[in-house]
C-alpha cells in the first residue's frame, strides 16, 4: 500500500473502532456498573479514541509474521501480544489523563492486583478475550474491509466528516478538562471522570425539573465549578464514612 492508503485504512480502523468501542462502554455501563445510560469518555460525541487506537494496532500486530510451525500456537503468541498491547495502551491512556489533566476516566482501585488504578489482571483478561475475538472473528475480513474502503471514496468521504466533528469536540472537551484540571490542581486532587457525571445526572434528575442530558452530561443549571465543589464534598463525606466503618469494623 502506497502513504495515501496506509492513511485512510488507519482513518478506517480509528473510525470503526472509536465508535464501536464507544457502543461497548455504553451498554457495559448500564448493564454491569452504574446501571445509568452514561456517556462514557472525556469527548461528547459517540466515539472513544481509545479503542480507535487499539483496533489500529491490534491489525497491526496481526500483521507480524509469526511461524513456529504450529498453527495454533502462532495464534496463542499473537493473541498475547495483542492482550498486552492493549493493556499497555490502557495504562498509558489512563496515566496521561491522572498525571497530566488530574482526571480519572476509569478506576480499578477495587479490584485485584490494580496497577494504580489503571489496569489489573481481570481487564487485561478482558483484553485477551477482546484479542482473541479480534483475531479469529473479526481480522480474516478485515484486509477485504479495508480494501473496500479505500476504493470507495464516497464512504472515506463519510469517515472525513467524522473526524470533523472528532477534533471540533476534541478542542471542546479539551477546554472542558482544562477548568477540571484546574480545580483539581488547586484542591490537590484527581476527579473522576465518570462519578462527576454520574453526580451531576443524579442532581438533575432527582430534582425533577428535566432529565439528564446523555450527550452533553455536564450541562447543568450550575456552573461547573459549582458542581465540582459539591461533588469534591460528596466524595470526601463518602470516604469519611468508609474509614469510620472501616475503624469500627477493625
Amino acid at each position: 500500500m502506497n502513504f495515501v492508503d496506509v492513511m485512510l485504512t488507519a482513518a478506517f480502523l480509528f473510525f470503526a473502532g472509536s465508535m464501536i468501542g464507544w457502543c461497548t462502554e455504553v451498554l457495559f455501563r448500564r448493564l454491569f456498573t452504574a446501571k445509568k445510560w452514561i456517556n462514557p469518555g472525556f469527548l461528547t460525541g459517540p466515539y472513544l479514541p481509545l479503542y480507535g487506537f487499539g483496533v489500529a494496532g491490534l491489525f497491526g500486530i496481526s500483521l507480524i509474521p509469526v511461524n513456529t510451525g504450529y498453527a495454533w500456537l502462532d495464534a496463542i503468541i499473537i493473541i498475547l501480544i495483542m492482550g498486552v498491547a492493549m493493556t499497555v495502551i490502557e495504562y498509558i491512556a489512563g496515566l496521561i489523563f491522572i498525571k497530566g489533566m488530574k482526571i480519572k476516566l476509569w478506576d480499578y482501585s477495587n479490584r485485584w492486583g490494580n496497577i494504580q488504578g489503571i489496569i489489573c489482571p481481570l481487564f487485561s483478561f478482558f483484553w485477551l478475550v477482546v484479542s482473541a475475538f479480534f483475531y479469529f472473528v473479526i481480522d480474516p475480513y478485515l484486509l477485504d474491509a479495508v480494501v473496500w474502503f479505500v476504493n470507495h471514496m464516497a464512504f472515506a468521504f463519510i469517515v472525513g466528516i467524522f473526524f470533523g466533528v472528532f477534533f471540533v469536540d476534541l478542542g471542546h472537551s479539551i477546554q472542558l478538562s482544562a477548568k477540571i484540571r484546574a480545580f483539581a490542581a488547586k484542591h490537590k486532587t484527581v476527579i473522576s471522570f465518570e462519578k462527576l457525571k454520574e453526580s451531576i445526572k443524579t442532581k438533575i434528575e432527582s430534582a425533577g425539573r428535566r432529565k439528564a442530558s446523555f450527550i452533553f452530561p455536564f450541562r447543568s443549571n450550575r456552573t461547573l465549578n459549582e458542581e465540582l465543589e459539591n461533588f469534591t464534598a460528596e466524595q470526601t463525606e463518602q470516604a469519611e464514612l468508609t474509614d469510620k466503618a472501616d475503624k469500627a469494623v477493625n
